[in-house]
């Protein structure tokens, strides 16, 4: 049986917004599109999710050893005849050190290796390329007394 047609027009009820619709999808969506307005002469990337690295495996087996450890900081303890008299007069030693290595690090290595505390470490790079570094011990250490017994210098 056929479809009984509306009492008014003789039309289907949904035909006014079906053709609308026909003529809209014919037209497209394209005429009426607004263009952004740009206020600047450069363009930025728009930031997008950077997700965490999840790695499935370790790209290093193991982890390397410390490059500078504290036998490789203090290279040798100085005994020239200036570094005697700083010894003598002004409580401090000699060492030569390793060229990369800091303050911090070369009064840790002493501790380390000597047991001493230092007040305060000077350091200067020798015109051969070895780093020199002048430790002042505390008034409380004698230092003539470390040099004979923990480095044998005297």
């Amino acid at each position: 049986m056929a479809p009984k047609d509306s009492a008014k027009g003789g039309k289907p009820k949904g035909l006014k917004q079906a053709s609308a619709a026909a003529k809209a999808a014919l037209r497209g969506d394209a005429g009426h599109k607004k263009r952004k307005v740009r206020t600047s002469t450069t363009f930025h990337q728009p930031k997008t999710l950077t997700l965490s690295r999840a790695p499935k495996y370790h790209r290093k087996s193991i982890p390397h050893t410390p490059r500078l450890d504290a036998h490789k900081i203090i290279v040798n303890p100085l005994n020239t005849e200036s570094a005697m008299k700083k010894l003598e007069e002004h409580n401090t030693i000699v060492f030569i050190v390793d060229v990369k290595a800091n303050k911090a690090q070369i009064k840790q290595a002493l501790k380390k290796l000597y047991e001493i505390d230092v007040v305060k470490i000077n350091t200067l790079i020798r015109p051969d390329g070895k780093k020199k570094a002048y430790c002042k011990l505390t008034p409380d250490v004698d230092a003539l007394d470390v040099a004979a017994t923990k480095l044998s210098l005297v």
